[in-house]
């Protein structure tokens, strides 16, 4: 029987700073009975994940792009060392000359001459006409993504253990099992092994799955394992660690000493930050949460004293209020402006739909009238370029423009303040910020903003100082 107990997930960021998951996380205030009754679900350490796929922000090749275009195996295997040496060193920093060094530095050489050894005879299956590599692409993402949080979990374990603290490794990578089994199996069966009053499992965000988490999650995938960890045990709280506090603005552009730390929030604001880009949670994890009522903590690893964010499902400010200021960089307007449209925007809208689809561009807004449809997106300019010249194939008379945007948004539980889009038009306005287009929903959730890319930052802050800043001062001034 698991009595209350929280879920933790720790990301790739804070994974890297050990000493202050150890001391901050797993042992600040608490007496040696009282580490257990948690989970914690572990990232690769920062940039390993990077290494072993692609680099996330700036696509630069890791093992799986240089395996999947590399004609020889030179290539990939001088970056399979790479990532690899950098792992050992991490080993290093982590456990000096102590014993555990040697159980590190073991356990990652198996795992990688596995993975070694997969790929050469992968590699020489292929070479077979019958064989074909991309119908293995997905699987050999999977199996190199694991390895990152294979590293993280077992290195974890054997770093608490030196404080005294049972740690034990739930691996869910499903190194070198037969068959794939559903998640929430893998996870159930996972379970029954460990027992929260005694041991503290550390567990790897990859769970190996009959459903594929990177192919339906790619990198959010620690995300899911966490959420259905929480769900599948009915825990009392879930909790992600962050480098950070969910803010009401990026302290970078608003500035550190005038960002504020969110203390309660709802499941539909952190909907919509996904939607920008800037997950507090992915929606699909998120999901599970609310449907369960298990409420969502975001905290910061370097301020343990701080109660961070709670997001719930039932949660409204308590009076109307913008809790956030953010914003999503480098979007594209393609704009499709037809005057056969007219009593037909539906057909040019699942035309429109059905093309963003077929090459994976997301989108983040839209907005329409009699003739033309206007879908901000993100994605590369030559992709972009691509969905033009799909529609201008579809729509011989249409006319297809882009630009290139910036959307800030205004996020809160209860955002109905009378007057509240105009005051934000008129920061913009004083702030010399030209405003594209705006979009203000009746749920009253966020409001937004298109602007030219130049302006982004100049917006963040002018909307941050009207919204956010003045109604802080304001409550501040009543209160006294």
């Amino acid at each position: 029987m698991i009595v209350s107990h929280t879920v933790e997930k720790i990301g790739g960021t804070s994974m890297s700073q050990y000493q202050a998951v150890r001391d901050n996380i797993v042992l600040h205030k608490r007496k040696p009975g009282e580490y257990y009754q948690r989970m914690l679900v572990v990232s690769a350490f920062g940039g390993i994940t990077d290494g072993l796929l692609e680099c996330k922000r700036t696509g630069a090749p890791g093992v799986y792009a240089t395996f999947a275009d590399a004609e020889d195996d030179s290539a990939w295997e001088q970056t399979l060392d790479n990532v690899s040496n950098r792992m050992a060193q991490i080993n290093k920093e982590m456990f000096g000359l102590s014993p555990e060094r040697a159980l590190a530095d073991s356990f990652l050489h198996d795992r990688i001459a596995g993975i070694r050894d997969c790929l050469h005879h992968l590699r020489q299956v292929c070479a077979f006409g019958q064989f074909q590599l991309a119908e293995q692409l997905q699987t050999i993402r999977e199996l190199l993504a694991a390895m990152g949080e294979a590293h993280s979990a077992h290195n974890m374990v054997l770093y608490l253990r030196q404080s005294g603290v049972n740690a034990v490794l739930m691996d869910l990578t499903g190194w070198r099992t037969d068959e794939a089994l559903p998640l929430d199996q893998v996870l159930e069966q996972a379970m029954e092994r460990f027992d929260l009053s005694s041991q503290l499992p550390v567990v790897t965000g990859y769970a190996h799955c009959k459903e594929g988490l990177m192919s339906r999650f790619d990198r959010g995938y620690s995300e899911m394992t966490f959420s259905r960890l929480a769900v599948l045990s009915d825990a009392r709280e879930a909790i992600i660690h962050k480098e950070y506090h969910l803010s009401s603005a990026d302290p970078r552009l608003a500035g550190e000493d005038q960002v504020i730390p969110i203390g309660r929030t709802n499941y539909d604001v952190t909907d919509q930050l996904s939607n920008l880009g800037m997950e507090a949670i992915h929606p699909q994890a998120a999901k599970g949460l609310r449907q369960q009522n298990i409420p969502l903590r975001v905290r910061n690893t370097f301020e343990p004293d701080h109660e961070g964010t709670l997001i719930t499902t039932d949660y409204r400010s308590p009076s109307p209020c913008v809790e956030m200021v953010a914003g999503r960089r480098n979007l594209f307007a393609v704009e499709l402006f037809d005057q056969d449209m007219v009593g037909r925007v539906s057909h040019y809208a699942e035309c429109f739909t059905d093309e963003l689809d077929r090459m994976k561009l997301n989108l983040v807004a839209k907005d329409m009238n009699a003739n033309t449809l206007t879908y901000y997106v993100s994605g590369n300019r030559k992709t972009v370029r691509t969905l033009v010249s799909a529609l201008q194939h579809r729509f011989d008379n249409a006319e297809v423009n882009t630009h290139k945007v910036s959307l800030v948004s205004a996020v809160g539980s209860d955002m109905s303040i009378p007057g509240l889009l105009a005051r934000s038009v008129g920061a913009l306005n004083k702030a010399n910020v030209p405003v594209r287009a705006v979009h203000q929903s009746l749920r009253a959730v966020e409001m937004q903003f298109i602007v030219d890319d130049e302006y982004y930052e100049q917006a963040v802050v002018s909307l941050h100082d009207e919204l956010v800043q003045t109604h802080a001062e304001t409550v501040a001034l009543a209160v006294a």
